[in-house]
């Protein structure tokens, strides 16, 4: 196990922008940490930074507090985890876990119950003789774990590893991964674009954005307590309803007829609202001090819905063009009903229109 560091590091591919701008990210020993981001964010480059891979343009990466920018990465004692897998098609499960403890001069016999430890923690000790075109995906998945796990590294990086899994073994696969990561406890850096993924596995959740790091936090931090409109936008699963343009008159801003009061931080005259779809309440629409919305989508997930409607009454404009209502499976809606929301004010945040940045 070790701890990992990255100093000011910045990758820079002669873009607009360096890919990575000057992270600074700490990993504890033992902890599991995801990057996570949208496409071209930067987080699988600062992933392959770490394993030397990919080389840095400026500052540092440790482990342990050893510099391991110039060493190369077969020294730094990290395993990877990658999206495809990386398999040997004509070796067998076994030779595939076993292959770098081999070329580490490790003894067959050695080898051989190492393979066999993980092959059982993994449940692969059935398929240790197929060949990976014999594999599900899911199974495949676990060889790729397997193979990182007998090296006993210090550090595993792994780089959108459930990318290629259908959406019900997703699930499946990472409850079992951030397990085994327990017990384990070894160092993780995982990378992934999926929000859900990140707030279901990781210890910590660093967000990235076009290279530049905007928030590291327990996913229940990120969720509740983002510092701006990027991470109060991406974190959440429908994202957060951010509200452009909206007025603020005597400590108060107005969605239609309903009045929210401001908290003592906000003294601007304009904002950017958010309410998350779970803090909204529906009245009636003929309630004279609410938003008012036509509902253009209904979406039944069973224990719950998702109601998508379009504001009619207020000036302020709503990233996305709608609002998303989660409402509980008992009651009914349809198309193009027109429905009344209230915000819970102790549950709305207020951000400045020209940074982003969270008014606390």
């Amino acid at each position: 196990m070790a701890t990992v560091s990255f100093d000011a590091v910045t990758r820079d591919f002669g873009g607009s922008r360096p890919a990575v701008d000057k992270l600074d990210l700490e990993i504890a020993d033992g902890e599991f940490l995801v990057l996570v981001g949208p496409s071209g964010c930067g987080k699988s480059t600062s992933l392959r930074m770490l394993a030397g891979l990919e080389p840095t343009q400026g500052g540092r990466v440790l482990i342990d507090g050893q510099d391991v920018t110039g060493v190369a990465p077969k020294a730094r004692d990290v395993a990877m985890v990658f999206q495809n897998y990386a398999l040997y098609p004509n070796m067998t499960v076994a030779d595939n876990m076993g292959f770098a403890l081999r070329n580490a001069g490790m003894s067959k016999s050695d080898s051989r119950k190492s393979v066999a430890e993980a092959a059982e923690m993994l449940e692969l000790t059935e398929l240790l003789d197929r060949k990976p075109g014999a594999l599900s995906g899911g199974q495949r998945q676990r060889v790729a774990m397997g193979r990182a796990i007998v090296r006993r590294p210090k550090v595993f990086c792994m780089d959108e590893p459930l990318s290629n899994l259908d959406a019900k073994l997703r699930v499946s696969t990472r409850g079992q991964i951030a397990g085994l990561q327990k017990r384990l406890g070894t160092t993780t850096l995982y990378v992934t674009h999926d929000q859900v993924e990140a707030m279901t596995m990781g210890d910590r959740v660093a967000v990235l954005k076009q290279g530049v790091l905007q928030q590291v936090a327990s996913p229940r931090e990120l969720y509740l307590d983002p510092v701006n409109t990027f991470v109060a936008g991406f974190m959440g699963s429908p994202s957060m309803n951010l509200f452009d343009e909206v007025t603020v008159v005597d400590r108060s801003a107005t969605l239609g007829g309903h009045r929210i009061t401001a908290p003592n931080a906000v003294d601007v005259a304009r904002v950017v609202l958010g309410v998350r779809p779970e803090s909204w309440e529906i009245v009636s629409a003929e309630h004279p001090e609410a938003l008012y919305a036509r509902i253009e989508l209904v979406e039944e997930l069973g224990a719950e819905q998702f109601v998508h409607a379009v504001p009619q009454n207020t000036t302020a404009t709503v990233r996305g063009d709608r609002v998303i209502v989660r409402v509980d499976h008992r009651r009914s809606f349809a198309v193009d009903e027109t429905i009344g929301l209230q915000a819970r004010p102790e549950e709305t945040y207020w951000f400045a229109p020209d940074s982003g940045l969270r008014l606390h």
